[in-house]
């Protein structure tokens, strides 16, 4: 199995980095700099939000220490060495595993399962120098419990339990370990900085110091983010730009299912989907993720179509359902779950010029089964067959799937990876698919009969076959 490596971790001195520190401030709303502290930030105006800031002294006394210039024609292109998380859904979300030196941030809802999650990855990660796990919200009896609960080898990881950052790079220098997990970078501060801990200034500062002790040391770092009532990570974007991998922990309230996502990776594909469950146990893998988004229910209902996205590097199925109910009278509503609703908007507009069907009387409602969030076109086709069903009350049958992109011609457009996404449908099981003439198979898919379509005028014209 391969191994994290952490062969040079003594060339990282947090001692000699802040050494050579010293204030200056740093606006919390524009992050421009300034040499004194004044009551407004003379880059954008804001008042008092200038916080003390530590920088490096004068860059030609660290000019000696500096890494060695090279050409990148003489850097050899040696394939990365990676290390699996022993989760197949989490390595598959970063790309094939861990990969020495990088910094992966993951942000989630409280209580959605993060710590649990990294807590079974640092169980099976079987590194050169094991894991080290800092806490700074948990004591080291809670994180020791939850590990027991989940009957994890808790032999593998050890941990600190701390607030400060220097306590944390002190540990690494000590123990050398192969990855470090530290839950979460929003609890940590450093005593360069008067503020408290979660102040952007400190998320900054914190961040740099765990970013460098990656690139330098070779150690694997995953820092645990918490996220805002929008949804995105606390704390200044820069913190998103500052890491190699982004990873978001999504689920639906009430629901035991968990989607990670991938929003940036540079060793990977974006947009790349892990699905969980969340069991007594912990958190459980789902090996056949289409299943899981699409109902198993005994007679087909109006309102209710299947497609194909594809996320990252794998298609998968999921159920797109839509209700289309009289208004009472004010400005017909348009709520989308899972898709764009502006987009919902223009489709719909398309769908009464191209097809004669009129929705500005109706209110309608579109879900995506399962928490999904789609963000590709390949939907719109889909979206629109299920609102029509919902419209005229007929359900489609079993075992149809539909996907394709819908211009504001009325025009179908084809969509990657058509090939694949049939091939998926066929796998699970379904029998017919509609979808751009563009993306007809050059070869017959056993058991999948295809139908496909120009312009919105034609699925109306096909429509009373499948109906039927």
């Amino acid at each position: 199995m391969a191994r994290l490596t952490a062969h040079n971790a003594g060339r990282f001195n947090p001692g000699e980095f802040m050494a050579k520190a010293h204030k200056s401030f740093v606006c919390n709303d524009c992050g421009g700099t300034a040499p004194k502290w004044q009551g407004q930030c003379p880059s954008c105006g804001a008042w008092n939000s200038l916080e003390p800031s530590a920088t490096a002294g004068s860059p030609f006394a660290a000019a000696a220490s500096a890494p060695p210039v090279r050409r990148l024609s003489d850097v050899g292109a040696e394939s990365v060495t990676r290390v699996s998380t022993g989760i197949t859904e989490l390595d598959r979300t970063l790309g094939g595993g861990l990969v020495p030196g990088s910094v992966v941030l993951l942000g989630g809802d409280p209580g959605i399962g993060k710590s649990t999650l990294l807590l079974q990855a640092a169980t099976h990660l079987r590194t050169q120098g094991g894991t080290l796990y800092a806490s700074g919200e948990e004591s080291l009896q809670q994180v020791s419990l939850r590990g027991r609960r989940l009957g994890a080898d808790l032999g593998a990881v050890a941990a600190i339990a701390t607030t400060r950052v220097e306590d944390v790079l002190a540990a690494v220098q000590a123990r050398k370990p192969g990855c470090l997990i530290v839950d979460s970078i929003q609890t940590m501060a450093t005593d360069l900085l008067p503020s408290t801990p979660g102040s952007p200034n400190q998320l900054r500062t914190c961040a740099g110091l765990l970013v460098r002790l990656a690139k330098e040391s070779g150690i694997a770092v995953i820092l645990v983010g918490h996220v805002t009532k929008d949804g995105q990570i606390a704390g200044p974007r820069l913190l998103e730009h500052m890491v190699d991998v982004v990873l978001y922990f999504e689920s639906e309230v009430g629901s035991r299912y968990r989607v990670l996502r991938a929003v940036k990776n540079r060793f990977g594909a974006a947009n790349e989907l892990g699905i969980f469950v969340m069991s007594e146990g912990g958190i459980r893998e789902v090996r056949n993720p289409s299943a899981l988004f699409v109902s198993q229910r005994g007679e087909p209902v109006p309102g209710s179509v299947v497609t194909v996205v594809h996320q990252g590097s794998r298609p998968l199925l999921v159920e797109v359902q839509a209700l289309a109910d009289h208004g009472s009278g004010g400005p017909p509503r348009r709520i989308a779950i899972g898709l764009e609703q502006n987009r919902l908007t223009l489709l719909l507009a398309a769908l009464h010029r191209h097809a004669g069907i009129a929705t500005h009387a109706n209110d309608v409602f579109v879900n995506v089964v399962g928490g999904v969030r789609i963000i590709e076109p390949a939907a719109d086709l889909a979206a629109l067959l299920a609102t029509i069903s919902s419209i005229r009350d007929r359900p489609l049958p079993r075992g149809l799937v539909v996907f394709g992109e819908v211009g504001l011609a009325g025009e179908i457009r084809p969509v990657a990876y058509g090939e694949e996404r049939l091939r998926e449908a066929a796998k699970v099981g379904f029998t017919r698919g509609v979808i751009p003439r563009a993306n007809a198979p050059k070869q017959p898919i056993e058991g999948l009969a295809v139908t496909t379509a120009d312009h919105l005028r034609d699925i109306m014209k096909m429509l009373p076959a499948l109906e039927a």
